[in-house]
């Protein structure tokens, strides 16, 4: 009986599981039928790559890549704008390479290339060349010997002095500027604090940019007063393979100029400031019929901090031994005289030629007349 009782029981399971399994077809597809589409539908095509966002609106709503293309790529192909002026329609740069920069937009690329090398290299050049300066101090002194006070020989004129003064002031008040704009926020923010540091850095901006200009004009005077004496002259390759005497305690004969001076002139005032110059007037929007893009703005910028930096460490070599660094050179450019002994010690072949009445001894006022100069002695 128990046997009876299985057979008919799984006979009646699998009687209702075969009427489930064909109403399940049916279940769907009313279900389908009841979200899907209304009568009638007929789906869009699919979205096309070069659509623009009025297609893709109808083809796909709710998609705006189109729009967003349009605004990564607004660098190679302006948008659409009303408001008047250079790259209005440009949202983000185009995509460009710097040296030592990713393959990226170009403000980004601009980024790179000053927080990623100029700060850091040009900040550690820097320190390296000041701390050079102090080791060879320490060890060096102070080079040459003590001579009287006052001079017979005119080493700079009123003139030349005045417009080294004025070029040394405007260069002074842009290298602390700078130098506070470009790495103050790691040496003068923690101590002042946002407010002030912001303050502070946005009065030296303008400084920076209103005493630009100065140095400019001065700078280009300096280059045309002292030309003629910086040409290269026999004795130079002597006083640069020796360097000057300067790690012998000899120095080495050498015209008006030696020939350190002279790669001062060349490399330091002429490249380096006229490149320092030209990009900080493309930074002042200075320079006429010149569009002022971001693009040229950095490129601009780039160029300026690198030339500045290196510019400020060869005239700190410079600023050294015009002050501290040589006995007496402060002063033949602050009173313009030298002595005898001064001039034989520094400048032997200038002073043979001002002893040989080829170079007047006093160039300035009455003087100008080549004239021997007077043979004294000193103690």
């Amino acid at each position: 009986m128990k046997v009876v009782f299985s057979r008919w029981l799984l006979a009646g399971l699998l009687l209702v599981a075969s009427g489930a399994w064909a109403q399940a077809p049916a279940s769907t597809a009313a279900a389908n039928a009841q979200n899907g589409p209304p009568a009638g539908f007929v789906a869009p095509a699919e979205p096309k790559p070069d659509e623009n966002n009025a297609a893709r609106e109808r083809s796909q709503p709710g998609n705006n890549a189109p729009f967003w293309r349009g605004v990564r790529q607004s660098g190679e192909q302006a948008g659409i704008t009303n408001l008047p002026g250079v790259e209005k329609g440009v949202l983000i740069q185009e995509f460009v390479r710097y040296p030592g920069s990713d393959h990226t937009n170009a403000g980004e690329a601009w980024r790179q290339v000053r927080n990623h090398w100029i700060i850091p290299y040009g900040g550690s050049l820097m320190l390296i060349v000041l701390l050079a300066l102090a080791l060879f101090f320490f060890g060096r002194g102070r080079m040459g010997h003590e001579h009287p006070e006052g001079g017979r020989i005119e080493r700079f004129t009123p003139f030349e002095r005045a417009a080294h003064w004025l070029n040394a002031i405007a260069f002074v008040l842009l290298a602390v500027s700078g130098i506070v704009m470009a790495f103050g926020k790691f040496f003068l923010l923690p101590v002042l604090g946002s407010s002030i540091f912001g303050t502070l850095t946005y009065g030296l901006k303008t400084l920076h940019n209103f005493v630009g200009p100065l140095f400019a004009v001065t700078l280009v005077v300096i280059i045309l007063t002292f030309i003629k004496d910086n040409f290269p002259q026999p004795g130079d390759w002597a006083w640069i393979k020796k360097a000057g005497g300067m790690f012998s305690k000899q120095e080495v004969p050498s015209h008006r100029f030696n020939a350190g001076e002279k790669l001062i002139f060349w490399g330091g005032v002429l490249a380096l400031g006229l490149t320092v110059v030209a990009s900080g007037l493309v930074l002042d929007h200075l320079v006429p019929s010149l569009v002022f893009t971001r693009g040229a703005m950095q490129i601009a910028h780039m160029f300026h901090a690198i030339a500045a930096v290196l510019m400020m460490c060869a005239f700190f070599g410079h600023i050294y031994l015009g002050t501290i660094g040589m006995r007496g050179a402060y002063g033949a450019m602050r009173r313009g005289y030298v002595s005898e002994g001064w001039a034989k010690e520094h400048h032997e072949l200038w002073y043979e030629d001002i002893r040989a009445g080829k170079i007047p001894a006093q160039r300035s006022g009455q003087g100008s007349a080549a004239k021997p100069a007077p043979r004294t002695r000193e103690a």
